[in-house]
Parts: C-alpha cells; sequence; structure tokens
C-alpha cells in the first residue's frame, strides 16, 4: 500500500495539457531538440505505443501520447488541425524559435514585438500543435493596453 499517495503529483498543476500525437516516440526527440522540453516519466504500453510521456517546459508540465484511433483519441494530423495553441514563455524568444524553426516547426505568425509589449510569434509543430513563444519585453505597454481597454 502506497503512504505517500498525492492526488496531483509533486510539481504538477490541477491542469496539465495532454496533447496527441502520431509518433510519440519522435515527438520526445522533436520536442527536446526544438522547444528545450526535458523528459520527466513515460508510460509505454506492449508494442512500443506511448500512454504518456511528461515533459516539461521550464516550470510546466505537458504530457504527450501517441493517436489511439480505436478509442476516439487522435491527433490534429487526423482531425484536419486543432483549435489549441500552447504559450510557452521563455528567457530568450530568439534563441528558441530560431531552434524550433531549425528542426522543421512551420512559420504561421513571425516572431515580432506586439503591441502589449511581448516579442511573440506564432509556430506549428511537426505533430499539428499550435506553439505561441514568447518573452516580455514591457510591461508599461501591457499595462497601458489594459487602461485603454478598460476606458473603452
Amino acid at each position: 500500500m502506497d503512504v505517500d499517495v498525492r492526488a496531483i503529483p509533486q510539481g504538477m498543476h490541477s491542469v496539465t495539457p495532454h496533447i496527441v500525437v502520431r509518433d510519440a516516440i519522435r515527438a520526445t526527440e522533436w520536442y527536446p531538440s526544438a522547444l528545450g522540453a526535458e523528459e520527466h516519466d513515460r508510460l509505454e504500453l506492449p508494442g512500443g505505443k506511448l500512454l504518456y510521456v511528461e515533459l516539461w517546459f521550464g516550470d510546466s508540465a505537458v504530457r504527450v501520447a501517441d493517436e489511439f484511433p480505436e478509442a476516439g483519441v487522435l491527433s490534429p494530423q487526423s482531425i484536419g488541425g486543432t483549435p489549441v495553441v500552447l504559450h510557452l514563455f521563455t528567457d530568450d524568444v530568439a534563441t528558441l524559435w530560431r531552434q524550433a524553426v531549425d528542426a522543421g516547426a512551420e512559420v504561421l505568425h513571425p516572431l515580432a514585438d506586439q503591441f502589449w509589449g511581448d516579442l511573440q510569434g506564432q509556430l506549428t509543430d511537426p505533430f499539428g500543435h499550435r506553439w505561441n513563444l514568447a518573452q516580455i519585453k514591457s510591461y508599461g505597454v501591457r499595462w497601458a493596453c489594459v487602461e485603454r481597454v478598460a476606458d473603452g
């Protein structure tokens, strides 16, 4: 019997993205090389499919899993896209951006200074998932935007 069982695993948050990809083994290689992820855990099923791989991007976990079409678990490539965007803040967005693009990410919105004070762009990874890569450059601009919206 486990004495120290936690309802939420140590270091995890109550909500953790669990994304589905074709070829999760390949994804476990791509995300670390392109986006700096670190693998912390994996659950591989007999036959080699991954039920999940826990990848950490800075202080946040994302679980990546293989498709299981027989259970209706499909990747963006199987359903024709995704309505979800994963937002990744980093201290050096320009370097991370270059790594991702060099590793085969498709640029949807170029990395650029945004009116709300971030340096941000949007990519699609080789597995069909969208990522905003961003670095906050100015809080002053951010607060001015909030004030303008509040003033109507």
